[in-house]
């Protein structure tokens, strides 16, 4: 019995500052939106892609009031995974959904892994023979790893030196590039078939995943100080900063490198964007922001979703196994989460992890609303209209989305697809097995009692 209770995760209440919290959510969101999805959104919607990153911003907006309100009202260091159990119960819509927001956070971490590797080889000339980006990836996780056993402060005194450097010098790059371009106007009128509306709303789907790290924010709300008014607050504060920063940095791509060099160069767009502008200092520049930036994402959403998965398992909403490990459930749910991140890093290119993660972002992110129109809105306050237009722009851009990836790439809308079975029966079997489980301990315990 000692030792189950030694295993119980503890957080500790106002751990996290209100700048704390802001830079955890952005270290996120910019490391994935600015680094690696500028080049992928414009090889979708062509010059359209900066008006693409505004329209996931007001999807964002949109979706942030359900996370704002649930988050006032139910601070918790499960953040998403808390939500959607006061929505759902003990029942599979919870536990599919966390889980899928679990896995769409994971494939953030080797997205922005990824994006750190090919960020780091255009110091040496590039990445030809494809190994040394997941290479340069995996060992950036395990740094992130050891310091996430570290403990909050350190966490977030690195988050905020990282965030204060990044944001600073995206802000110069963007600045800057603007400031020395030969024009920042932009042809959207010649916009040829990538400028379907199909494609537009899977370029906005993408932007979607630029933004999503707003998240990150609900899964530290028990440790953040007054949670009740900053976890609101830090959503709203990471999301206009992003606002900010991503349409600067589009337009100075845009300005600086033809749609062609842009979409060659998808996976280190920023870095191509400044060798016209700057010369080598500015590609070495950019690539040190995007080391920083990317690192600081990965060092933050390890710390959410290890926590995340922790109060699921004490939820006993999913299954657990120390396997010999030491330490509490929380320490448990990091390893699992590294590893997973380690196995995306090393196997799946940039465009398919990116695939996976917004699919299973928004489908979640349908659930959340719903839960809310269904079951929350006057616990919490909400009004209905608020995330029933959530749910409907969720679903354009979902849909355009998968339409194009289906002309596409359709393979990595069958990993989808079956992996979110394999999730919905396997959790099905594990609640059914719970529940039988504890009816056969009342019905013994009562039968003790007699």
């Amino acid at each position: 019995m000692a030792e189950e209770k030694d295993r119980t995760t503890h957080y500790r209440e106002g751990s996290l500052t209100l700048a704390g919290t802001v830079m955890l959510g952005t270290g996120v969101m910019i490391g994935a939106g600015i680094f690696a999805l500028t080049g992928q959104m414009a090889q979708m919607t062509g010059v359209l892609f900066p008006l693409a990153f505004l329209a996931a911003a007001v999807i964002v907006s949109f979706s942030a009031y359900s996370y704002i309100k649930i988050s006032n009202a139910y601070p918790s260091a499960g953040g998403i995974g808390m939500y959607l159990h006061k929505a759902y119960g003990d029942r599979l819509p919870t536990a599919f959904n966390a889980l899928l927001m679990y896995f769409s956070m994971v494939i953030a971490q080797s997205f922005l892994a990824r994006t750190f590797g090919a960020y780091t080889m255009q110091l040496f000339g590039g990445d030809e023979s494809g190994r040394m980006a997941p290479i340069l990836g995996v060992s950036l996780i395990l740094a992130a790893f050891l310091i996430n056993l570290m403990g909050n402060r350190l966490i977030e005194n690195v988050a905020s030196f990282i965030g204060i450097l990044k944001i600073g010098g995206i802000l110069v790059f963007g600045l800057v590039g603007v400031w020395i371009a030969d024009s920042i106007s932009v042809d959207f009128s010649s916009t040829g078939e990538a400028g379907t509306v199909g494609n537009f709303l899977g370029a906005t789907a993408l932007g979607i995943l630029a933004f999503k790290g707003f998240t990150t924010i609900t899964n530290s709300g028990s440790e953040v100080k007054d949670p009740h008014r900053n976890v609101g607050r830090a959503i709203v504060i990471s999301i206009a900063a992003c606002v900010v920063i991503y349409t600067l940095v589009g337009f100075a791509v845009a300005s600086n490198l033809s749609l062609a060099e842009i979409v060659e160069t998808r996976d280190y767009s920023l870095a191509a964007a400044a060798r016209p502008a700057l010369g080598d200092y500015g590609v070495w520049f950019t690539v040190a922001i995007a080391m920083m930036a990317t690192a600081g994402g990965i060092l933050a959403s390890i710390f959410a979703v290890s926590r995340m998965l922790a109060m699921l398992t004490e939820m006993k909403l999913v299954p657990h196994r120390h396997f010999g490990m030491p330490g509490s459930i929380q320490k448990h749910t990091l390893v699992y989460t590294v590893v997973l991140g380690l196995v995306l890093t090393a196997f799946f290119d940039l465009s398919r992890i990116a695939a996976l993660g917004i699919v299973f972002y928004l489908i979640m992110d349908i659930a959340i609303h719903w839960g809310v129109i269904r079951y929350l809105r006057e616990d919490i306050k909400a009004r209905a209209w608020v995330p029933v237009i959530a749910i409907f722009l969720d679903l354009l851009a979902l849909g355009g989305f998968v339409w194009v990836k289906v002309n596409s790439d359709p393979f990595v809308i069958g990993v989808a697809v079956v992996t979110m079975t394999i999730i919905a029966i396997a959790e099905q079997i594990f609640l059914k097995s719970s529940a039988r489980a504890r009816q056969k301990a009342l019905e013994e315990s009562n039968a003790h009692h007699h």
